[in-house]
């Protein structure tokens, strides 16, 4: 890895959790497929064009883009996910990998058409340097599109695990702002920085989608019980009251068992913008 100044979140991405992911790659895409589907619709990547996808974990949307003809570099903190990305486009000419820090990260000036990131740069640590970064790597007339989660209460899949494994808690909530899933939860604040790094025209657009956990409840409860946010919200509680918040998560399973699988409520911002001329 090279240069690393977001060192919180790259220690956090190298460990477990890291490594969940790479193993779940399957299941956290379909979890999120519906968003997946709006920036790339968002992104309107053209054959020829050149992107950088940020964050970009197992490399879904790197994969997408360059199927379509895109020439793409996929950058993320995490060793264990840029080795997976690396292994699923073993066959995709377009597709290269890079662990790193893109809010630090030497990029070329000018070297990108198009900035993409899926969930991914709500993770910087400086959200201003990264934004600049990532704009000085845009030629100017080239575009940023990226997704992240609005905050606790729009996200129905996060209350309702939440919900089952509290057992009375008062649970604190991941502030609005910080790096993390709610880095980018405040469109006004995080469209200004947008626009102040060079993206002028950024704006936001709130979207809803499912959040599809398991073909069943069975399924969805097996994928969720050893997900980072479970084992995070069961760590304090003694081992009797952690089987029955997992009773309650799958009880919640249940009650949200749909003919498409357990669908739970979410809603996302969706950024956009142009790099100024």
């Amino acid at each position: 890895m090279d240069q690393v100044a977001n060192v919180e979140m790259a220690q956090a991405w190298n460990g477990p959790e890291g490594e969940d992911w790479a193993r779940d790659w399957e299941r956290y895409d379909k979890a999120v497929q519906g968003y997946h589907r709006r920036l790339l619709g968002a992104a309107a990547g053209r054959p020829g064009e050149r992107a950088l996808d940020v964050g970009c974990g197992n490399g879904q949307v790197a994969r997408d883009l360059a199927t379509a003809g895109l020439t793409v570099l996929g950058v993320d903190l995490s060793a264990q996910m840029v080795e997976r990305g690396k292994e699923l486009a073993a066959e995709l000419p377009g597709a290269d990998f890079l662990v790193g820090d893109a809010q630090v990260h030497p990029f070329d000036e000018g070297a990108f058409d198009l900035v993409v990131s899926r969930f991914g740069a709500m993770f910087f640590a400086d959200r201003p340097a990264a934004f600049r970064n990532l704009a000085r790597a845009t030629r100017p007339g080239g575009r940023v599109a990226l997704v992240a989660w609005q905050p606790i209460p729009a996200n129905e899949w996060l209350m309702e695990i939440r919900g089952a494994l509290a057992l009375g808690r008062d649970l604190p909530s991941p502030p609005i702002g910080a790096a993390g899933p709610f880095g980018l939860a405040d469109p006004d604040e995080t469209c200004a920085t947008l626009r102040e790094a060079g993206y002028g025209d950024a704006s936001a657009t709130a979207t809803t989608e499912g959040f599809w956990a398991g073909r069943d409840p069975d399924d969805a409860y097996a994928f969720l019980s050893r997900s980072g946010v479970v084992r995070g919200l069961l760590e304090a509680l003694p081992p009797e009251q952690g089987e029955e918040g997992l009773a309650a998560l799958r009880a919640v399973m249940e009650a949200h068992a749909t003919g498409d699988g357990v669908v739970l409520g979410s809603a996302a911002w969706l950024y956009t913008g142009t790099r100024n001329a």
